[in-house]
């Protein structure tokens, strides 16, 4: 049971690259967005599709702005260079 209130928060890029950095996946993360390419927007929908099945790990607010950010590529872009910062990766 989620007992915090960010379903109902804005979520940004910010907040998912400190979920993943706190939960150790954000070098997961980048390897994958990087590795899926152009099927982001596939993951996307995946997502989408199973959001029921993620919400006792994820907040709706949270699955929102991942779909965002995989369905729109400047976003994708700026996501994955806001990991890479925070990965103290400079590429």
């Amino acid at each position: 049971m989620q007992t915090d209130t960010s379903s109902t928060l804005p979520y940004t890029r910010t907040n998912l690259v400190e979920f993943l950095r706190e939960r150790k996946l954000d070098s997961a993360a980048a390897w994958l967005l990087e590795t899926l390419g152009p099927m982001n927007l596939v993951l996307a929908q995946f997502i989408h599709a199973g959001s029921a099945l993620l919400r006792p790990t994820l907040a709706d607010s949270q699955v929102e702005t991942i779909t965002r950010i995989l369905e729109d590529p400047a976003e994708l872009r700026s996501f994955k260079a806001l990991l890479r910062e925070d990965m103290g990766d400079g590429k």
